[in-house]
């Protein structure tokens, strides 16, 4: 309860002071730094109508070998990049994305299949599928298991997906100096049945309405326009050295504004004056 407590405090006091994120090598309680400057070549293009790279080399976690054209049959897809070794944003994502397509009414491998690209070329298909088990675990019993692909890739093929989807990354240093970690954005991406970019949708969290809409869209081989998207960054934290990773201080700026929000709407209620009284 305590530490609920400090972490709401410290995401208000994140929020109030403007803080957009602190920076990957500033310890806890530095001053509030802009954005890193490596975050430039991590966000989002939104390429939209642009067309996948049909010819790209993949692997899934079967170990099927094939260019990506051999996973397109027909129906439209949402997907998302990640890395498999994440253990930050990247699981939330998936996690968000199975949550949000258990709650829809449209049908897997009838209506649409998923796609999940990893943009570590050292992950293998062994990685692919433990976090596919993941994925089925939580989207639930009934989604059938061959409308779900969990893709790995050469560094060329992975960078020509990237391309095409605007999903931009940079590799970072982990807790152990290693460069073995990503900073990306966290968003899910639809394409059309021919492979067109369709659609984006930021955050970890995905309203099973727009993730219906988006997929009818799609399979209509409808192009959205571009949209703001809120964008969170996955990066790394260092227990040892005390310094937080751009994600995590987006997310307690995030929780932070909602925070003032209710406080500010509370001291509005309390301090209305009841109708009929006068001063």
């Amino acid at each position: 309860m305590r530490f609920r407590w400090c972490l709401l405090g410290f995401a208000m006091a994140v929020q109030v002071a403007g803080a957009q994120g602190y920076s990957a090598d500033k310890p806890l309680g530095a001053t509030a730094q802009q954005r890193p400057a490596y975050l430039e070549h991590a966000g989002i293009v939104q390429r939209l109508g642009e067309s996948l790279p049909m010819q790209a080399q993949m692997t899934d976690e079967s170990g099927k070998t094939g260019p990506l054209q051999s996973w397109f049959d027909g129906r439209p897809w949402v997907m998302a990049e990640v890395y498999y070794k994440c253990a930050m944003l990247c699981p939330q994502v998936l996690r968000g994305l199975a949550q949000g397509l258990k709650d829809t009414t449209l049908k897997a491998g009838k209506d649409y299949e998923v796609l999940v690209f990893s943009i570590d070329p050292t992950d293998k298909p062994a990685d692919a599928v433990m976090q596919k088990q993941m994925f089925l675990k939580d989207v639930g019993d009934q989604f059938p298991a061959d409308a779900v692909h969990f893709l790995t890739s050469n560094e060329a093929s992975i960078k020509a997906v990237s391309d095409a989807t605007g999903f931009q990354f940079v590799m970072v240093p982990g807790p152990d100096g290693k460069m073995d970690q990503f900073a990306h954005s966290s968003v899910v991406m639809f394409a059309t049945p021919d492979g067109r970019m369709s659609k984006y949708l930021a955050g970890v969290e995905y309203a099973p309405r727009d993730l219906r809409m988006a997929l009818l869209d799609a399979s209509e081989k409808k192009i959205s326009n571009p949209v703001d998207l809120l964008i969170l960054y996955c990066c790394n934290y260092s227990p040892a050295a005390g310094k937080y990773s751009v994600s995590v201080m987006r997310i307690l700026g995030l929780a932070g504004m909602v925070s003032v929000l209710v406080v500010i709407g509370m001291l509005v209620l309390l301090t209305r004056k009841p109708k009929g009284t006068t001063a």
